[in-house]
Order: structure tokens, then C-alpha cells, then sequence
């Protein structure tokens, strides 16, 4: 067993992927004030600007993550672990959400083309990357029983139950047709202004803590580095539009930053 998944693992592939991913993050981060005018609250429109629904466009973009580990999984004949199949699909999980719950209940504005074709080649990227360490590199039969897998997807869950229930407050802030934005209340919102990012970071810490290796790593690197400058842009946008925005509440850490 051990010996045909060494015989599938193409380790400088995973590194090529890893890395790419985390250099990734780090472009992004750097232009983060170009970025952030790219789609959603912040969006700077142009005449040439092409615009896809957002329902439509969180489906199709988030769609990859879930549909590549799957056709890695059923295009190969060995047995999996089940510590392999319960990472994976703890992974796939999230995607699950966000293709067939989150897009499907999304109000967002609409989300331009490129940035719809790019989240694409994150998301295939990624999706590719984790299920092909997970399916024929990543070695679980002991690392199962550790502190750090049972922890990791505590963490993970912890992390997607944020992320849910702060999206749920977010689309029930405003009642059907109305355009203008509220204070979020209640729940993480009552200490930092975007907690759904905060939620997803902690899925994704989780997830490397159990997977224990660079590709999830790399991916959690990508994650923090994409939405942590949007949460603060988000937390600026509340505390420029309201000037009753609670002082104490922080933009992503609670009671830190």
C-alpha cells in the first residue's frame, strides 16, 4: 500500500504547486490596495467592465475544488484510508457549501468575468494540489490517532460553523429589494467586522494542523493572504459609512487586530 502510493507521488510536482501557491498569495498581498477595487463593495466599475451574475459566478468558480479531488478519487483503483477519505472530504465539504448553498443564496452584486476566470484557476489549481497529496502522497494510517489530526479538524469545523452563521447574519441584514448597507450585530460581529474571514482562516489552519503537510500549508499561506486585507478595507468601509461603528470592534482578530 505504502509502496504504490510512493510510486504515484510525484513530489517536485507537489512542490511546484505548493510554492506556486503561496507566491500566489504574496503577489496578491502586495497589490492588495489594486485588488480589493476588483469585485464586491469595493469595485471600481469601468465601461469595459464584463459582468457575470453572482450566483452564477460563485457556482462556476467554487465548482473545480469539489469536481477535481472527485475524478482524482474515481479515476484511480487503489484503497484509501480513512484517514485519507476523511480529510478529503472535509475539504471537499467547504466547497460543497460554497457551489451548491452559498452561490445559490448569494445577494451579492455582480462579479466581474476576469475575476470569476481567475477564482477558477485558484480554485481547479487547488482543488488538483490537495486531492492529489491527499490520494497518493500523504502517509495517515498513525498520523490519524495524533492530537494534531483530532485538533486540526476541530479547528476546521470550529472555523466553518464562523464562517456559516456570519454569512447567514450577512444575508439576512437587509430584507428583500433593499440596496443600502446596515451595521452588522450579534454573534463574532459584535467584535470584529468580518468574521466570516476570520472563520474561514480557522478552517483552513485546522486543515493544515490535521493534513499535516505543504500543500495544505500553502493553501492556508494563500487564504490568509487573499482575505485579511479585505477584512480590513471592510472594517475601514464600516468605520468611514457609519459614524456610530462600534470603536472596540476589530477588523479580524478578536480583541487584537
Amino acid at each position: 500500500m505504502k509502496q504504490t502510493d510512493r510510486m504515484y507521488c510525484n513530489k517536485d510536482l507537489l512542490d511546484y504547486f505548493s510554492f506556486g501557491m503561496v507566491l500566489a498569495g504574496l503577489l496578491h498581498l502586495y497589490h492588495h490596495k489594486k485588488t480589493q477595487t476588483c469585485y464586491g463593495r469595493h469595485m471600481v466599475r469601468t465601461p469595459h467592465t464584463r459582468l457575470v451574475p453572482a450566483r452564477l459566478a460563485w457556482f462556476v468558480q467554487e465548482l473545480p475544488a469539489i469536481l477535481i479531488p472527485s475524478l482524482l478519487m474515481l479515476t484511480s483503483d487503489k484503497p484509501y484510508s480513512v484517514g485519507k477519505m476523511l480529510l478529503l472530504g472535509t475539504f471537499c465539504l467547504h466547497y460543497f457549501h460554497r457551489t451548491f448553498v452559498y452561490s445559490l443564496l448569494s445577494r451579492g452584486q455582480p462579479y466581474p468575468l476576469n475575476v470569476m476566470m481567475g477564482a477558477i484557476i485558484v480554485t481547479s489549481a487547488n482543488g488538483f494540489l490537495q486531492g492529489y497529496y491527499l490520494l497518493h502522497c500523504a502517509q495517515l494510517d498513525e498520523w490519524k490517532t495524533g492530537c494534531c489530526f483530532k485538533i486540526g479538524l476541530l479547528l476546521f469545523y470550529t472555523g466553518m460553523v464562523i464562517n456559516t452563521h456570519s454569512d447567514y447574519m450577512l444575508r439576512n441584514l437587509r430584507k428583500k429589494g433593499e440596496v443600502i448597507y446596515k451595521v452588522p450585530k450579534g454573534g463574532l460581529f459584535e467584535y470584529v467586522s468580518a468574521p466570516n474571514y476570520f472563520g474561514e482562516i480557522i478552517e483552513w489552519f485546522g486543515y493544515a494542523m490535521a493534513t499535516w503537510g505543504l500543500p495544505s500549508l500553502s493553501f492556508f499561506v494563500f487564504t490568509t493572504c487573499f482575505i485579511g486585507p479585505r477584512a480590513f478595507y471592510h472594517h475601514r468601509f464600516y468605520k468611514g459609512k457609519f459614524q456610530d461603528y462600534p470603536k472596540s470592534r476589530k477588523a479580524l482578530l478578536p480583541f487584537l487586530l
